[in-house]
């Protein structure tokens, strides 16, 4: 992933973790390479298979933990942040490559492309946890969704996932309801 500012790419890390668990939610066989290749990841492009495999079979087992982050503290999301970055090999450096300019990279070139994208996704995590806590992660309010997702507006208002058809059935709804009690 290669942004500019370090907010920004962390808040693009976190959009493709939500994407990606919720697609993979959605259908749990999805191929998370084209998620990575769009988000920057320089080496989705090329990973093998076994690879993406790995990284979805990854990201499904954090399920429990990113379901979880809208009601987590600070402390409990912390100690799980940081239960699996200790699992992970984390050795920053600053690269420039693909005109992408100077930017982190917290694994190194050797390591595997799953852990390489755990490593992003849990540093962004953590960052997050440490500039706002859990506060921007939510559940989407319709109904019949599970999806999460990451509230980067400014007042913190979102309700919806990314699935435009859940704010419309909802918003219709409560609509309906509103013109049968006038």
């Amino acid at each position: 992933m290669y942004v500019a500012s370090v907010t920004d790419e962390h808040r693009l890390t976190l959009d493709v973790m939500v994407d990606l668990r919720n697609a993979l939610e959605d259908e749990p066989s999805a191929d998370p390479r084209e998620f990575l290749v769009q988000a920057g990841f320089s080496r989705a492009r090329d990973a093998s298979a076994a690879s993406m495999s790995r990284v979805a079979q990854r990201l499904r087992a954090l399920e429990p933990l990113l379901a979880a982050l809208p009601d987590l503290d600070v402390e409990q999301a912390s100690a799980r942040i940081s239960e699996e970055l200790t699992e992970l090999p984390i050795t920053p450096s600053i690269v420039d490559h693909d005109d992408a300019g100077p930017h982190i990279h917290w694994t190194p070139a050797t390591a595997r492309f799953d852990d390489q994208v755990l490593a992003d996704i849990f540093m962004a995590l953590a960052a997050e946890v440490c500039d706002n806590g859990t506060i921007r992660f939510g559940v989407c309010g319709a109904d019949d969704c599970e999806h999460i997702f990451y509230d980067a507006t400014r007042n913190r208002s979102r309700r919806f996932c990314s699935d435009p058809r859940c704010a419309s059935r909802t918003h219709t709804a409560d609509h309906r309801k509103r013109k049968r009690s006038d």
